[in-house]
């Protein structure tokens, strides 16, 4: 039997175009096994979002290469999209793949294992127009699911190497998503995860068809789904419409991500963000008045090419004043090719290493206070794994709830009381079965 192992790093897309890769590897017969494990191919699907990625995609690539030399050595994704040369040159290299054909993959084994010549398949992103449809039936990892609605993105923020790697935007036809969409609902799935580079960009190059259309039609067209999860927003992109739809659809769940970047109106001119702090905190307030019971999740970069302290101080207070429930804090990374790589005021390491610690123990802070706001409320929680005597899974806020269930209920959504807080996570009583 022909084995392949897959790893994966990065974000929810990768995990995504992983899945829909092994997808294609079991229809021609492959068997998945552990990254870990002796395998006859290994895929490493790549990061560059910072320069830990590419460093750990760079191990991850010798690992596979010292674990089986005579396997087959793939490496697709960012980073290969952005720096072929540099994956290519690494010995034991056999496959490298940029940001497309990757539903060519096998294909691509195939022909190495003829041809024994190196293949590098990396076309310049910034010509694609079309999205590359990648289909799952099922994930084999996870019990919510993820959704690939769209690829690229067109805002060039200064710090961000993404759109060199993926491309412009470009969406999946709504009959492609909806198809996908029941068909992980069949399979059983209760809850899926919208993703993308730029997920509510969705419909950007699309005539007359948005992301806020593409939202009704999942909502009402797609039988079985008990809840859909939009895994990033801009904040421009949550409009009245969405925020409507949000608050009267029992299938949307009340939490967004909504990244932010910086808390200070400078800072986030130099990123070339479009927006200000204050549009920001109206756009906030008019969420939580209609929705009070939303948790609100964010991104921040510290350390941006001149960053004063007094501008960090201005970021740390506004987010406290704002009350995000957490926070994903990181800590800025030149990227070569992008404009702040080229900035002076570059920030020293050890700076920005503090102001990291700073935000994440705010984080905590604001984690631990938004789940003591929900002892005593009933919540719905899908049922992830077990961890010693409870099962754990996030609640539709993203809480995660510890409560006593029979191994079966992975994958059910239960009422779930909440009497309990440890620490950022909650312990709670089922109120009714799975609904």
């Amino acid at each position: 039997m022909k084995t392949v192992a897959f790893l994966t790093l990065g974000c929810k897309v990768n995990t995504y175009e992983s899945e829909a890769m092994l997808k294609l590897f079991i229809e021609k017969g492959y068997n998945e096994v552990n990254f870990d494990e002796n395998a006859d191919v290994y895929v490493i699907n790549t990061c560059t979002v910072t320069n830990t990625g590419d460093s750990k995609s760079r191990q991850m690539i010798r690992k596979a290469i010292r674990q089986n030399k005579n396997a087959v050595i793939c490496v697709v994704g960012c980073y290969s999209q952005i720096a072929s040369h540099e994956v290519a040159s690494i010995d034991g290299v056999h496959i490298v793949l940029g940001t497309q054909y990757r539903q060519r993959i096998v294909d691509f084994v195939e022909e190495f294992q003829k041809e024994r010549k190196q293949i590098i398949k990396v076309d310049d992103v910034m010509n694609l127009k079309k999205f590359e449809d990648l289909d799952i039936d099922m994930f084999t990892k996870n019990t919510r699911a993820f959704l690939k609605i769209q690829d690229g993105c067109n805002n060039f923020c200064t710090y961000c190497i993404i759109p060199y790697a993926r491309g412009a935007v470009r969406s999946r036809e709504k009959e492609s998503v909806l198809k996908q969409t029941q068909a992980l609902v069949d399979h059983g799935f209760v809850e899926i995860v919208l993703t993308g580079i730029h997920t509510a960009g969705y419909g950007a190059d699309f005539e007359n068809y948005s992301f806020y259309d593409l939202l009704v039609d999942l909502t009402t067209k797609v039988h079985g789904l008990k809840r859909l999860r939009i895994s990033s927003i801009e904040m421009s992109q949550v409009t009245d419409e969405i925020i409507n739809l949000i608050v009267n659809s029992p299938i949307i769940v009340d939490h967004l991500h909504i990244p932010i970047q910086s808390g200070c109106d400078a800072t986030l001119k130099r990123m070339n963000r479009h927006y200000t702090t204050a549009e920001f905190a109206s756009k906030i307030k008019i969420l939580k008045e209609k929705l009070p019971s939303l948790s609100i999740t964010t991104d921040v970069i510290v350390g941006f090419p001149q960053e004063t302290d007094e501008e960090f101080e201005k970021t740390y207070q506004w987010i406290q004043e704002m009350h995000f429930n957490q926070l994903h804090v990181f800590p800025y990374s030149p990227r070569l090719g992008t404009p702040a790589a080229r900035m002076k005021g570059q920030i020293d390491g050890n700076i920005k290493h503090e102001r990291v610690k700073s935000l994440i123990a705010l984080s905590h802070q604001l984690q631990s206070e938004f789940a003591s706001w929900q002892i005593g409320k009933t919540l719905e929680v899908l049922i992830e794994e077990r961890q010693g005597k409870y099962m754990v899974g996030h609640a539709s806020n993203y809480l995660k709830v510890h409560v006593e269930l029979p191994d079966s209920s992975i994958g059910h959504i239960y009422k779930v009381k909440i009497i309990e807080q440890q620490d950022i996570e909650l312990i709670g009583s089922v109120i009714n079965e799975e609904n």
